[in-house]
């Protein structure tokens, strides 16, 4: 659940506390119709342009077959850009994924705003398990107002720092170095299909995955909402991804 926090006002911009995560769709050319004539170029050649038809069960079987015996080419067809506004530690985990593209926000060119993320009273807290199957519970009432104070004291001291060194007229890829990866950043992500159904089997946890997936839970957020975006344009592939134990062809 989204939660916006406590805002604090003083004589630079007003610091705001979020703990949740946006995801924008801003553009898209993703489309069952684009796997089943990228991969019945195969057999018809120049025809398979003219062989997307409204035969639902037809391309559903299609793409089934592609997706259990992954042949994964013809999902790379589409293409889909996002807009994401998150914590910078969230992207920081996104650029291990290689097969997407990526522009974000500068710290160098533009004064950093004072947004800081803090963890939502939905947040589990405590980390149980060994490195590769770890399990996160709830915290105490206690722990939970610990993270929530340490967390904003900290990023409102460096506001604070990074402020004064802009006012000392320091330049702005210098002072952001006292800033936490708790700082809200914006990015363009674009991603096909297959890239993106990579994306999401390791970066969403679901009971039937045939591979189990232990992500944090803000990238999680933040893949959440890209799916649900993805779903809509290609219902077909989305949901043999599901039935296929959500495994990237």
């Amino acid at each position: 659940m989204a939660e916006h926090l406590t805002t604090d006002s003083g004589p630079h911009p007003s610091i705001e506390f979020r703990s949740d995560v946006t995801v924008e769709l801003v553009k898209s050319a993703a489309s069952d119709s684009d796997v089943i004539w990228a991969a019945r170029v195969s057999t018809k050649g120049e025809a398979s342009l003219d062989d997307v038809d409204g035969d639902a069960e037809r391309s559903k079987g299609l793409i089934n077959y592609l997706m259990r015996d992954r042949h994964g080419t013809p999902f790379e067809h589409t293409s889909l850009t996002y807009f994401v506004s998150a914590p910078i530690f969230v992207f920081r985990e996104f650029m291990r994924h290689r097969i997407a593209s990526y522009n974000e926000e500068s710290g160098r060119y533009r004064e950093l705003r004072p947004v800081f993320y803090v963890p939502g009273s939905d947040r589990n807290l405590i980390q149980q398990g060994k490195p590769g199957a770890y399990e996160f519970v709830p915290g105490t009432p206690e722990q939970h107002e610990l993270v929530v104070d340490q967390t904003k004291t900290a990023c409102r001291v460096a506001y604070e720092a990074y402020q004064r060194m802009l006012d000392a007229g320091v330049a702005r890829e210098v002072a952001r170095g006292v800033l936490p990866v708790a700082t809200y950043s914006s990015m363009y992500v674009t991603m096909n299909a297959r890239a993106l159904m990579n994306f999401l089997s390791l970066r969403t946890k679901r009971d039937d995955s045939h591979f189990p997936s232990y992500p944090q839970r803000e990238i999680e957020m933040v893949a959440d909402l890209m799916e649900a975006e993805w779903a809509n344009l290609m219902p077909i592939t989305h949901a043999t991804f599901e039935a296929n134990g959500r495994v990237a062809p």
